[in-house]
């Protein structure tokens, strides 16, 4: 298996971060978790060539759905993806790293330090504890649950006329159908986007939820 180079990444990945400072501390992101990732129980030994594949253009896939300078929750931080990605590539945002478990906190708080990320901050904390503490006009997630509990935990952080932007995999489509009951009860519409990965041409998908006034 051949092992991921960005110096031979196609131009539009480069082009995803807005300057040389942002595509320096992806790649410093990148060699932290290769160096890391693993020892720390973050990522899979299999996943280690694949990270940019995998993970980190794979969380890039949400930049068209973040509205240019605004705060975002992003729940179930773990690695860092997407909201450690996001943050790094739009330094415009404010990032707010959402995760339970102590070890991970402990990674996302030595890894926004060790990159000088100083658009985002760590919060040990599960979404559903959050709820009237603030809203968010994004809330984003990836790889945290199925939609119908996802949305119950993080819809309630959405501030009004925000979103909640969720990657998902090839049944996104049948999740948001799933998850039907769970969305009408907060007068929520979903909708799927297809989004080609300009490094590998594979389509992820953004689940995109917008709930209603109440």
């Amino acid at each position: 298996m051949t092992v991921e180079d960005p110096a031979a990444f196609p131009a539009g990945v480069r082009q995803l971060v807005p300057d040389d400072d942002a595509w320096n501390r992806l790649l410093g992101f990148a060699e932290l978790l290769r160096a890391q990732g693993e020892l720390r129980g973050l990522i899979g030994p299999r996943e280690l060539d694949r990270l940019w594949s995998r993970h980190l253009v794979n969380s890039l896939a949400l930049l068209d759905f973040v509205g240019c300078g605004c705060a975002v929750a992003d729940i179930g931080s773990g690695a860092g993806f997407p909201g450690l990605v996001l943050a790094i590539a739009r330094p415009d945002l404010h990032v707010s790293l959402i995760e339970p478990m102590e070890r991970r906190v402990e990674w996302l708080e030595d890894a926004v330090a060790a990159l000088a990320v100083e658009n985002a901050t760590v919060v040990r904390a599960r979404a559903e504890d959050l709820a009237g503490q603030r809203a968010y006009p994004v809330v984003t997630a990836r790889a945290v649950a199925a939609l119908d509990k996802l949305a119950r935990w993080t819809l309630p952080l959405v501030a009004p006329g925000g979103s909640l932007v969720a990657l998902k995999g090839a049944r996104a489509a049948a999740e948001v159908e799933a998850a039907s009951r769970v969305l009408r009860g907060f007068n929520a519409t979903a909708t799927v986007h297809e989004v080609v990965s300009p490094l590998d041409g594979e389509s992820t998908y953004v689940v995109e939820v917008v709930p209603g006034q109440s």
